[in-house]
């Protein structure tokens, strides 16, 4: 298994999809579902990319690197958040569809590649 992906990997989707939360609240783009729907959009963009890189055939191998995400993603939660907002951070639903879609979107990656069969040439 190739951990510095997973590693890293996690550490990029948080990095980015916090970096976007935070261009919204500095323009104060946060109320309502459009926010969200950028938010959704850029996660989709990010772990599909992430889950392209891994170069495999199928969701079941790439299902230990999204796993890792998402615990990695939690791990940062619970470091940079906890201290500030508390436990009632986890009541949030919102998250826990967050940790989802960081495990579940790469498993699609693989139907985004495009397969092109060589056909031998004749000389």
């Amino acid at each position: 298994m190739k951990y510095l992906k997973r590693l890293s990997w996690g550490i990029v989707i948080y990095a980015i999809l916090y970096l976007t939360w935070s261009g919204f609240a500095a323009y104060g783009f946060t109320a309502g579902i459009a926010p969200r729907l950028c938010e959704l959009v850029v996660l989709v963009i990010v772990a599909t990319i992430a889950g392209r890189s891994l170069h495999f055939n199928s969701w079941k191998d790439i299902i230990p690197y999204s796993f890792g995400w998402a615990v990695i993603a939690f791990a940062i939660d619970t470091i940079l958040t906890l201290p500030f907002s508390g436990l009632a951070m986890y009541s949030n639903w919102n998250l826990w569809v967050g940790y989802a879609l960081v495990m579940l979107l790469p498993l699609a990656a693989p139907q985004t590649r495009v397969f092109v069969e060589e056909t031998p040439s004749s000389f």
